[in-house]
């Protein structure tokens, strides 16, 4: 076995965590900023006019995490009438403080805060800024322990994934040079981090959210590198009036449909994904149906020149993709459709290795 979701009772107790309650510190700085070490803490929306906002904080680029600290931030606002900005602000080692009590993270004047149940994030990236206010739906979750571990035992390497806030609603404030803008929406939180680079880990990764009727929905699949024998790892959460009902990943089958190439980054591209949660109770189908692709990223272009060159020599083409699109929830008992709910949702696929063969 090259990875697993650490769920023992060893894991739980080394870490220094309840095997569901999160508390306050699990949100705050994890690990420390040395070479190779990575954090970052994530926010999304999408709005009810049909915009969609994203403001992450990092200790450094993810595309470099062999640096030492070296803060970013970036903002990805897609407006209802189509105009998209993406804007990425770095900045020096003595710009950044994290508290590992709780999440309340600067990066210079913007700050990422919150202990929860409430966030308040604020940033500003040229001309464009933002002020939201986050407010916990549904409480803060974890798959497992949050910590997948790859590699044999004694030498295994660390990626964690903490969904704090799994569902929320957000109130953004908005502006475009002189332009305001301000609408509401559902927002979502989570936070990562890990000791040693994700390429080195991980082939690539579907990840989605969504609210889906009274259903909150948090899913990903996780390919592990040839290295690591390109295992496969779910993890999902399934909430129904903001309570959890599902999140056994050993009962959930993913799927792909209609791949073809991106024609920006060359990466293979599901139209469709498909999780499917099946119990003794009956059966959960969620699917995301991409409508559009709302940002294209070849990873080696953000680099500077010297690591874009060896990027080139050694064949990394890394890419990233966020899609805006359609999520269709179905619920069976004894193979009898008993719901069906429909409504917007976002997710991305990360690939970092190697576009693989069709036959793998």
């Amino acid at each position: 076995m090259h990875l697993r979701l650490a769920d023992r009772a060893a894991d739980y107790e080394k870490l220094g965590i309840d095997p569901v309650q999160v508390a306050q510190f699990e949100d705050g700085q994890r690990i420390g900023v040395e070479k190779g070490r990575y954090e970052w803490w994530y926010f999304d929306a999408h709005l009810d006019d049909g915009a969609t906002v994203v403001v992450v904080f990092y200790t450094k680029p993810n595309v470099s995490p062999n640096l030492s600290l070296a803060p970013r931030i970036t903002i990805n606002l897609t407006l209802p009438d189509g105009r998209r900005f993406d804007k990425i602000h770095d900045t020096t080692a003595d710009q950044f403080t994290a508290s590992k009590d709780g999440c309340d993270v600067r990066i210079g004047t913007n700050r990422f805060v919150g202990d929860l149940h409430s966030y308040r994030i604020s940033a500003v990236i040229e001309e464009i800024s933002v002020e939201i206010e986050l407010t916990g739906q549904v409480r803060a979750w974890r798959p497992k322990s949050g910590h997948i571990y790859f590699g044999a035992e004694g030498r295994e390497k660390l990626f964690a994934w903490l969904p704090a806030m799994p569902q929320g609603v957000a109130q953004v404030q908005c502006k475009i040079g002189r332009e305001e803008y301000r609408a509401w929406g559902i927002g979502y939180h989570d936070h990562n981090w890990g000791d040693v680079p994700m390429q080195t880990l991980m082939h690539n990764w579907y990840w989605a959210r969504a609210t889906v009727g009274p259903y909150t929905v948090i899913a990903s699949h996780i390919t592990a590198t040839e290295a690591y024998g390109y295992e496969t790892q779910i993890v999902y959460m399934l909430a129904k009036d903001q309570e959890i009902i599902a999140d056994d990943e050993v009962r959930v089958t993913f799927e792909i449909e209609r791949v073809a190439n991106d024609n920006k980054t060359g990466k293979p591209v599901a139209d469709i994904t498909r999780y499917t949660f099946e119990d003794d109770d009956g059966r959960y189908v969620v699917t995301f149906e991409r409508q559009q692709t709302i940002l294209q990223a070849v990873l080696a272009e953000r680099a500077p020149f010297i690591k874009r060159l060896i990027a080139k020599i050694v064949g990394f083409d890394g890419a990233y993709h966020r899609f805006t699109g359609k999520a269709t929830l179905e619920r069976f008992e004894n193979d009898v459709r008993t719901e069906t709910f429909v409504d917007h949702a976002i997710w991305e696929l990360m690939y970092f290795g190697r576009t693989r063969p069709p036959t793998l």
